[in-house]
């Protein structure tokens, strides 16, 4: 994105932030991870501009009043809506892993030693390709998801080692498979000396990166050889219609008790969270994947599109959804 376009988007939020939200200058330079004298240049630069008038005349702001009310709503502490202009999915992906970046940078540049805690996925993975190179070596990236997939390879989606080597911080793995054979398979592994000093680790996290994963024919968990189309049907006829961490969840965001979830050895995610739990997800696939894991209370922030916001609180509304 080139440098002005960042410049005037940056500007119409702390202009909306301001003349809408009736934040002050300290306010917004906190909320845009600026200094005070920036956040009084960018709104005069707002002026200077012409997008200040009845309203801020620029099309982000629908956005960010729609992560106002997404806020409100379901009791985020922070929301990112990226817009949607008749864009093909991969170019909501897209827009969708800048925004991501910017959001995970905010937390990775802090200077004190963190523990961050993150899930795995295609769009965090793509979230992690954006981040920009970090000197963070004081960090710790932990996995909240088992590193081995169903064959014995590396789980390719596991984003702690992506991190890690943007920030030259050290990773820690879960050494377990996403899915166990067996309740008593994984029994053994959640037992085991290392998976417990991982989930120890996982305990002491500064905050929680997850992406959000919808159920059904062609999810990615069936896509990606960790459950089988048996086991999609199973999820489905129990209600599932998402899945945090592999963990399955129902258009309320309650868990769905399953054979198969009970062999999913991820670690648990607590609603409401004790931690900073900030969500990834977006395009219509995930549509009611987002509604869910915002009803069930699970996410303390989120970053998503235009239209899951706006289904979002449509839903609320009693409207139907996509």
């Amino acid at each position: 994105m080139p440098k002005s376009t960042e410049k005037l988007d940056l500007a119409t939020r702390a202009a909306w932030l301001y003349y809408v939200a009736g934040n002050t200058q300290n306010e917004i330079a906190e909320k845009l991870q600026v200094s005070r004298p920036v956040a009084q240049r960018l709104v005069a630069f707002a002026v200077e501009k012409n997008l200040i008038r009845v309203r801020v005349d620029h099309r982000l702001a629908d956005c960010l009043s729609l992560a106002d009310q997404l806020s409100k709503r379901y009791g985020l502490s922070m929301c990112e809506v990226v817009p949607v202009d008749n864009d093909k999915p991969e170019e909501i992906d897209r827009k969708l892993a800048v925004a991501g970046a910017q959001v995970m940078e905010r937390y990775l540049n802090e200077e004190r030693p963190m523990v961050v805690a993150v899930s795995s996925g295609r769009t965090l993975k793509a979230v992690v390709d954006q981040v920009g190179q970090l000197e963070r070596p004081q960090h710790r990236l932990v996995s909240m998801v088992g590193a081995i997939a169903q064959d014995g390879s590396s789980n390719r989606y596991d984003v702690a080692l992506h991190i890690s080597e943007k920030t030259g911080g050290k990773h820690f793995l879960l050494p377990a498979p996403l899915i166990a054979d067996s309740e008593a398979e994984r029994a053994q592994w959640c037992n085991h000396r290392l998976y417990r000093i991982v989930e120890s680790l996982s305990g002491e996290a500064d905050v929680a990166f997850v992406g959000i994963g919808n159920i059904g024919l062609h999810c990615p968990l069936h896509e990606d050889g960790f459950i089988t189309s048996d086991e999609v049907e199973e999820l489905v006829s129990l209600g599932a219609v998402a899945e945090l961490l592999g963990l399955p969840i129902d258009a309320d965001g309650a868990r769905v008790e399953s054979p198969t979830g009970r062999r999913v050895t991820s670690l648990r995610l607590d609603s409401p969270p004790k931690r900073p739990v900030i969500g990834f997800a977006g395009g219509e696939r995930k549509r009611n994947a987002v509604i869910a894991a915002l009803k069930g209370g699970w996410l303390s922030g989120l970053v998503t599109d235009e239209l899951c916001a706006r289904a979002a609180l449509n839903h609320e509304n009693g409207a139907a959804t996509r």
